[in-house]
C-alpha cells in the first residue's frame, strides 16, 4: 500500500549534480518544501528555483554540517558519491554514508531515499567493479541504519546531459566504424531520466515499514552494441560497423572513451568498468508504491528522442559536468587569490570600444563552446587535447546553453565561478595544471560614454613546476590573450553594426538622433 502522508521538509544532497539538480524542481512541483545541502552554495544561486528553496552549506563528510542540514527534515535524499575521484573514493563514500545515516537517525528523519547502481544477480559484492561495489556498500549502510530507507538501483540513465548518455551519443556519432571491448555484448536495462525522477519523488511517500532496495529500469533490455545501433537509427545516422576486441583492457578502453567523448577518463573508467557486468532488473516491485501511469516506463527510443530534442532546443537543465570534477579546484575562491601567499602571476589586457556595453556583454557571456575563444583556435584545440591525454576534461564539455551562463556552469575546461551581468564573468580553470588559474572578463562604461573591455588571467603556481609552467606559456600570451581581447571587442562592434547601433565608421549612434560624427 502507498502512504498518503505528505512529507514536510525535504533535504536534497547533491543538488548541484545531474540528478539532484533535476529532482529539486520536481519536488517543488509536487508541493514539497525543499532544503539543499551543497558544498558550494554559489552554484545554486542562478538556478530558476534557487529562490524557492533553503540552502545549507557543508560537505557530506562534515558531521556537524550534515546534522544542521537535517534538522527538522522529514525525508532526506542521498545523491552524493565520489565517482572517479581516484584511490580512496570508496573510503570517502563509506565515511559520508555513515555520517549521513547517523545524523539522520539523530535528527528524527522519517525516510532516506538513495539512488544507487543496479548490480548483477549472483555476483558477490567483492567481485563487482569498484564503482558498483561502492554504490552497493553505501546502500547497505543506509539500509542498516535506524531510518527506513528506499534504495533505487538503476543501470544506464538516458537523458540529455547524463554521463552515460553522452558516452553513448558521442561514441555513436563520431565513430562510424569502431573497435570495441567485449563488454558491448553485455545486457543492460536502460531507464529514462524522467522515470528515475518519478520514482525518486514517489519514494518520499512510502510507508514506514518499507526498508529495501528496488530495481528500476525501462521496458527493454539491450546489449550496449544494440543501444548504439538504436541510437544511430533514432538520430538518423547510417548503420555503424562495430568490431569487438575481447582483449581490450578497461584502462585502455576508458582512455579511448576519454579521447572520443567529452567524459574525462576519471569518469569514463569507472563507468566502463561497470559495463563489464550484465545489469538487468530482477523485479518491478516499485510499482506497488509508485504506480506506473499510462505510457511509462518510457521506452529506449522515446528516451533518446526526448534527450536529443532537449539538446537541439538548448534546454539541458543539468549535465553530468554540473558537479565539480575530481582533481579540480571545487570550492569558491576569492577574486584575487593573493591570500594563498607566494606568487600570483597576472596577464592584463584592456581595450576601449565604441560598441555598447550590452553588445560587449553578449559576446562575453556567449564565449566558449561552438562560439570558441576568439583567438588562435589551434592553440586552444591543442591545449584541450593535451588535457584529455593526461585525463583532464578538455574542451569537449562545451556549454549548457549557447547564449546564457549561470554560476556553477561548466564551460569547456573552465567553470563559471562568478557571474555579475553585465559587468563580470570569472572562470576558474578545471584543466590539469600545476596550480590554480582564473580568467576574468569585464564590460565597463567610461565617463565619456564609451565601453571598456578588461581582461585578467591569473595563475597561482603550485611548487616549482607551477613557476616553470607559467614562464613556458607566457610567450604565447600576447597571441592568445591579446588576440582574445582584440577579437571580443571587434565581435561586439560587429554585433552593434548589424543591429544598426554603429555607423559604418564604427561610431555609436546617439539615441533619438542621427549618427554621431
Amino acid at each position: 500500500m502507498r502512504s498518503d502522508d505528505t512529507p514536510g521538509l525535504v533535504l536534497v544532497t547533491g543538488a548541484t549534480g545531474y540528478i539532484g539538480g533535476r529532482l529539486v524542481p520536481e519536488l517543488l512541483a509536487a508541493g514539497h518544501r525543499v532544503r539543499c545541502l551543497a558544498r558550494t552554495p554559489g552554484k545554486l544561486r542562478d538556478l530558476p528555483w534557487a529562490g524557492d528553496v533553503e540552502v545549507a552549506a557543508g560537505d557530506a563528510t562534515d558531521a556537524d554540517a550534515v546534522g544542521a542540514a537535517l534538522r527538522g527534515v522529514d525525508v532526506a535524499y542521498y545523491l552524493v558519491h565520489s565517482l572517479g575521484s581516484g584511490p580512496g573514493f570508496e573510503r570517502t563514500d563509506r565515511t559520508a554514508a555513515r555520517v549521513f545515516a547517523e545524523r539522520a537517525a539523530a535528527a528524527g528523519v522519517r525516510r532516506i531515499v538513495y539512488l544507487g547502481g543496479l548490480t548483477p544477480a549472483g555476483v558477490p559484492e567483492r567481485a563487482l567493479s569498484p564503482h558498483l561495489r561502492s554504490r552497493a556498500e553505501v546502500g547497505r549502510i543506509l539500509l542498516d541504519s535506524p531510518v527506513p530507507t528506499t534504495v533505487l538501483r538503476a543501470a544506464v540513465i538516458i537523458g540529455s546531459g547524463s554521463a552515460s548518455f553522452e558516452m553513448l551519443r558521442h561514441l555513436t556519432e563520431r565513430l562510424p566504424v569502431m573497435a570495441t571491448p567485449s563488454w558491448l555484448g553485455n545486457r543492460i536495462q536502460p531507464i529514462a531520466v524522467r522515470d528515475v525522477l518519478r520514482y525518486l519523488v514517489g519514494s518520499a511517500r512510502m510507508p514506514a515499514e518499507v526498508n529495501r532496495t528496488f530495481d528500476i529500469g525501462g521496458p527493454e533490455v539491450f546489449t550496449y552494441e544494440q543501444m548504439m545501433h538504436r541510437y544511430a537509427a533514432v538520430a538518423g545516422l547510417p548503420h555503424r560497423l562495430i568490431l569487438r576486441l575481447p582483449m581490450l583492457p578497461p584502462g585502455l578502453s576508458s582512455h579511448w572513451i576519454g579521447l572520443i567523448t567529452p567524459v574525462p577518463r576519471s569518469l569514463a573508467r569507472p563507468l566502463a568498468e561497470s559495463l563489464r557486468h550484465e545489469v538487468v532488473c530482477h523485479e518491478h516491485d516499485i510499482a506497488e508504491y509508485v504506480p506506473d501511469p499510462p505510457g511509462t516506463p518510457i521506452g529506449f527510443d522515446a528516451a533518446i528522442e526526448l534527450a536529443l530534442r532537449r539538446i537541439k532546443e538548448a534546454n539541458v537543465t543539468t549535465r553530468w559536468s554540473s558537479a565539480a570534477l575530481p582533481g579540480a579546484p571545487s570550492d569558491p575562491l576569492p577574486t584575487d587569490p593573493g591570500w594563498a601567499g607566494g606568487s600570483l602571476y597576472t596577464d592584463r589586457r584592456e581595450r576601449l570600444t565604441d560598441s555598447s556595453r550590452a553588445a560587449l556583454w553578449q559576446v562575453i557571456e556567449g564565449i566558449g563552446g561552438e562560439n570558441g575563444w576568439y583567438s588562435f583556435p589551434l592553440a586552444w584545440a591543442v591545449r584541450g587535447w593535451l588535457d584529455r591525454i593526461v585525463g583532464g576534461v578538455g574542451l569537449g564539455r562545451g556549454r549548457r546553453d549557447a547564449a546564457r551562463l549561470r554560476a556553477g556552469d561548466s564551460l569547456d575546461f573552465w567553470r563559471v565561478e562568478e557571474l555579475d551581468p553585465p559587468h563580470l564573468l570569472r572562470l576558474r580553470a578545471e584543466m590539469r595544471l600545476p596550480g590554480l588559474a582564473w580568467l576574468e572578463m569585464y564590460a565597463e562604461e567610461t565617463p565619456d560614454g564609451r565601453t571598456r573591455y578588461r581582461q585578467r588571467a591569473l595563475f597561482h603556481p603550485r611548487g616549482f613546476l607551477g613557476h616553470v609552467y607559467w614562464w613556458s606559456v607566457s610567450p604565447f600570451h600576447a597571441v592568445v590573450f591579446g588576440g582574445m581581447a582584440r577579437n571580443i571587442t571587434r565581435a561586439a562592434e560587429r554585433a552593434d553594426r548589424a543591429a544598426g547601433a554603429l555607423s559604418p565608421r564604427g561610431v555609436r549612434h546617439r539615441e533619438g538622433g542621427p549618427p554621431a560624427g
